[in-house]
């Protein structure tokens, strides 16, 4: 194994050092529970036990476990709904499950659902505002349906933005389980992704219908599986495996292949053979270390992946008891090169990814670089070496042959020797009105720095009336304040894309500055996101004003305005839309106790880190 990188070993034993006390916590906790009779369903009262499994059917006597040492039970924590493209697979997956685990000796229940929402739906209404804090309810959902006592392991179906992190959280709330997570692969690819921009920005511009736009958005949208652009929901399949929670090569098989039904059998088979009672149990709370999260942060940045995840590995790891910091991202990417370019930062969709190599290549690649440490832990194999390898379905059945040694397509997959960029593509930002976070690997290199007269809002629709009054036709840095956790949740400003992206095309400079969130698949526009201290909290953000030049430099990591924020007041809570109506009120308590952004933002996030 190649010899690790000094960077990513220093950075790893800073945020051991820094973690040593709530991560210690962390693992007394999981010993306790691994130890206790409320773990072991053998200790069930008779009544309870017959309540757990009274619907189990044919697997009855195996759940009630009678014997000395009964069958392992695998509890399935399921996000199907057949709204959401990629979570709609997962409808049949309870019954393959079930049936795979019979096979070798063990039962399967649905421990329990989680809310599954959409973003894309979502985009620029009031549903987005719960968006960041539904992470919170499916990890509380998650560890309902986990505090039954009655499993052995875990199998969790989740894809998509906040389903994965909040599986992820929920789960370590039960960190002695051992747990995997079982995707349902994307969508077969629809229209160039350059096709859908185009008519995106022609709608903007008023030069394409309604009709015109859903015709093309319905060609992208077309069918089962997650949307093949590489955002969110699709670096959260990168992360589960690049932090081991995958089998290997299982993120981006499409849902009607074989294979992808294989993958999920033999996820279940893995499942019992890591369970807890086994003689290889592997709990998720152990597997998931500091290790874990930096090779993530890795993976983020080698493959140009979403920003909502400096939101949400923050959050993850803080429920394993480990501390990660924004400087921990920006540190990191330094040294870790771009090796892929999947739209939004290239032509490509995540099926050339995976055609071209995949993930597989990448996790070579990148230990191979000393930049992943291939000796951290994972639910397959001795440990995360064992992952850079591809599923194959043959007529002997499943089996895994090492990853490509050489990319199929070096438009969209370079090794580390020679990538499509020194530096990953996020960046951190800091000034003198907070810190905040930049996707640059979309975004042209004469426009990584921009200086211009700030034209200040507080939503999204007066961003929209100025854009279509044609107040915004010049060079500015547009800032949409009162977004942040605390205020509205943080919802993504994706609807803004094509009419930033129209300003650009006119040649003027143009930015976005917010305490919100941008699209996982933020593009070529600079933005300047998740500003913190945010506005409601009596942020500097709250204290700019139309007018005050505002310089986002991604180069240096700076990000200031030249006016003297010190001379005025504060805006605070007034940046702060009306919480009424479709459901904002039963939120409330998520977002007045949700964290900064730097720590996760949710009300699940962790301890102050200053």
């Amino acid at each position: 194994m190649s010899t690790l990188h000094d960077r990513v070993a220093s950075v790893t034993e800073r945020i051991d050092r820094r973690s040593h006390d709530t991560r210690s916590a962390y693992l007394e906790d999981i010993e306790a529970m691994e130890t206790s009779p409320d773990s072991d369903r053998r200790g069930l009262s008779c009544s309870n036990l017959a309540h757990a499994a009274a619907a189990a059917g044919p697997d009855q006597n195996e759940v009630l476990g009678d014997s000395a040492a009964p069958a392992p039970n695998i509890g399935i924590i399921t996000a199907y709904n057949d709204m959401l493209s990629a979570h709609q697979p997962f409808e049949t997956y309870p019954q393959i499950i079930r049936a795979a685990a019979r096979t070798v000796g063990a039962t399967a229940q649905v421990a329990g659902g989680v809310p599954a929402m959409c973003d894309g739906v979502t985009q620029g209404r009031p549903g987005m505002e719960l968006s960041l804090m539904s992470r919170d309810v499916i990890a509380m959902s998650t560890a309902i349906g986990l505090s039954h006592g009655v499993y052995d392991a875990a199998l969790c179906l989740g894809v998509c933005d906040k389903i994965v992190p909040g599986l992820v959280i929920g789960a370590l709330a039960f960190g002695h389980l051992p747990t995997i997570f079982v995707p349902a692969g994307p969508m077969t690819s629809g229209i160039s992704n350059d096709q859908k921009a185009a008519v995106r920005k022609a709608f903007a511009r008023g030069e394409a219908s309604r009709a015109d736009l859903l015709t093309s958005e319905a060609a992208a949208y077309h069918g089962p599986g997650t949307c093949t652009f590489y955002g969110t929901a699709n670096s959260n399949q990168m992360l589960m495996e690049v932090m081991g929670l995958h089998l290997p090569g299982a993120a981006f098989i499409n849902p009607q292949d074989d294979l992808r039904h294989a993958l999920t059998v033999a996820a279940t088979h893995q499942a019992v053979a890591i369970a807890r009672r086994g003689s290889d149990p592997r709990p998720i709370g152990k597997v998931l270390d500091a290790r874990s999260f930096v090779n993530a942060i890795i993976g983020l940045h080698a493959t140009g992946g979403s920003t909502n995840h400096t939101l949400h590995l923050p959050a993850m790891a803080a429920a394993a008891g480990i501390s990660l910091t924004w400087q921990d991202f920006a540190d990191l990417s330094e040294i870790t090169p771009l090796l892929a370019r999947v739209y939004p930062n290239g032509k490509a969709d995540v099926n050339h990814f995976h055609a071209a190599g995949g993930i597989g290549f990448v996790i070579r690649e990148l230990i191979g670089a000393g930049l992943l440490d291939g000796s951290a832990s994972t639910v397959f194999g001795d440990s995360l070496s064992d992952h850079a390898a591809d599923p194959r379905l043959n007529k002997d059945g499943l089996h895994w042959q090492p990853a490509a040694i050489t990319s199929l397509d070096p438009d969209i997959l370079r090794p580390a020797s020679d990538p499509h960029a020194a530096n990953g593509g996020l960046r951190m930002l800091d000034g003198n009105f907070g810190k905040a976070v930049i996707k640059i690997s979309a975004v042209a290199e004469q426009r990584h720095r921009i200086s211009a007269p700030a034209a200040v809002f507080s939503d999204e629709a007066a961003v929209k009336a100025a854009y279509a009054d044609g107040k915004l036709d010049r060079d500015v840095v547009v800032v949409v304040r009162g977004q942040g956790p605390q205020a509205t949740g943080m919802p993504e400003l994706h609807s803004l894309t094509p009419m930033l992206s129209n300003l650009q095309d006119k040649g003027f400079a143009v930015a976005l500055v917010t305490d919100g969130r941008m699209s996982g698949a933020s593009g070529t526009v600079p933005a300047a996101i998740h500003v913190t201290p945010e506005a409601a909290a009596g942020g500097p953000i709250g204290k700019l004003q139309d007018g005050d030049v505002i310089t986002l430099d991604a180069a240096s990591g700076h990000l200031d305005t030249s006016a003297d924020l010190d001379s005025r007041a504060a805006a605070g809570p007034l940046n702060q839309a009306p919480q009424r109506g479709f459901a904002r009120p039963l939120f409330a308590a998520l977002r007045n106790g949700a964290a900064p952004a730097e720590r996760g933002g949710g009300l699940l996030a962790g301890k102050d880190m200053s």
